[in-house]
């Protein structure tokens, strides 16, 4: 048993009897979806306007609706290709919505380096779930890379409590565009039959590392958020140019700024 799924454990109990009482209450599965993507609208305003503890329960309670939309389908026995059409459509209203809440907050602050770093996160974001779209329309699976739309929302929320966002921008960014290279690169590989080839064990470990195929709640899972959470929360706010603590960073540095 791996920590982080010690953690999904522990989370799912209370969860089971919300999903058990909106089922209970016939409530639409796509009605869930939808109040989902309204409380993210306002989680969003919150992280506009310099909120960030509010915005982080927002975002957690969004993420709630985000869950139990899926699960009460099943259970309801309603799922539908339209409503996981209507779920994958609010899902990306959802991610570009929280990250315009930041670009609106940097360019408030004048922080033009912030708002390109944060819009060339949405950039991404959206590109990791079009690449995988996509690719599934002509190969089997792309499930490859691991900053997919779980990783981001949970890390825009501890960065929301830890007043960490700048990091998690970074983070969220950085670890996008490998996720849209790890899935061009595994269609290209499938559709040309290609195997992949024995390397050193150094180069081995960094190409597990980064070309990310395995589940969540494994070990290997468990040491990426380990890192992850590391370099969010050590990392000096100044040394990144952090717009809410201060500080110009690099790309501040190059802008003149």
């Amino acid at each position: 048993m791996t920590f982080t799924g010690v953690i999904g454990t522990v989370c799912y109990g209370p969860l089971r009897g919300i999903i058990a009482l909106c089922v209970a209450l016939r409530i639409s599965p796509n009605v869930l979806t939808f109040i989902g993507a309204i409380v993210n609208i306002t989680a969003a305003w919150l992280l506009g306007i310099g909120y960030f503890w509010s915005a982080g329960f927002v975002m957690l309670a969004a993420s709630i609706f985000d869950f139990i939309d899926g699960k009460v389908a099943r259970e309801r026995n309603r799922e539908t290709p339209f409503g996981a059409f209507w779920d994958s459509v609010m899902d990306r209203f959802s991610d570009i919505t929280l990250l315009i809440g930041l670009v609106y907050l940097y360019a408030k602050a004048g922080r033009v380096d912030y708002v390109i770093i944060t819009a060339l996160a949405m950039m991404f974001s959206v590109m990791t779930s079009y690449t995988r779209a996509r690719a599934e329309s002509i190969i089997e699976k792309c499930k490859v890379g691991f900053m997919e739309r779980p990783e981001r929302i949970v890390l825009l929320m501890i960065g929301a409590f830890t007043n960490r966002m700048a990091a998690v921008i970074w983070v969220i960014l950085i670890l996008s565009i490998v996720t849209v290279a790890d899935r061009i690169y595994f269609t290209w590989r499938e559709l040309n039959g290609v195997k992949e080839s024995r390397k050193p064990l150094v180069l081995h470990v960094l190409w597990r590392a980064f070309f990310w195929t395995d589940d969540r709640a494994t070990w290997q899972y468990d040491l990426w958020v380990i890192a992850i959470l590391a370099f969010v929360w050590l990392t000096p706010p100044d040394w990144i140019g952090d717009p809410i603590a201060g500080g110009r960073g690099m790309i501040g540095w190059i802008l003149g700024r």
